[in-house]
């Protein structure tokens, strides 16, 4: 069998316990067809490029999928259909990571940048900077 991945963008105005049940229905579809969804990830609502559909935000979710070619064309056939989704994209890959993807490692960095400050190694210490002289902007 191939591996591939599988991302669909749902509708913005969905909640995420409807986006769940989309993924849900593909993993069913998938299953039905003697596939196997080896992961599933939500990225969450982000904002897209450029609207879609009047959409300027879209939920992300990505299935790796590990099927026949015949599977795919079904899925993407089901997709099609279903109003809520307004974009797909399937690749077929010639392995499935492990772990988290890079869009999962990337919110969970952007998530510790905004919490606390301390735990920020990417930047050097500026240490005590009490010593410099202040200056005012009205040209003295």
């Amino acid at each position: 069998m191939a591996l591939y991945e599988h991302v669909f963008l749902a509708r913005q105005d969905l909640a995420q316990a409807q986006v769940d049940t989309l993924a849900e229905t593909a993993t069913k579809i998938i299953e039905d067809n003697k596939g196997k969804v080896v992961k599933t990830e939500s990225w969450g609502l982000r904002s897209l490029a450029y609207k879609i559909a009047k959409n300027r935000k879209a939920h992300y979710v990505m299935l790796e999928i590990d099927a026949p070619a015949g599977v795919v064309a079904e899925l993407e056939r089901q997709t099609q259909i279903n109003e809520d989704i307004i974009r797909y994209m399937t690749v077929k890959v010639d392995g499935l990571e492990e772990g988290p993807s890079v869009m999962m490692r990337k919110s969970d960095r952007d998530r510790e940048r905004r919490g606390d400050r301390e735990g920020r190694g990417d930047r050097p210490d500026r240490g005590d900077r009490g010593d410099r002289p202040r200056r005012d902007f009205d040209g003295e």
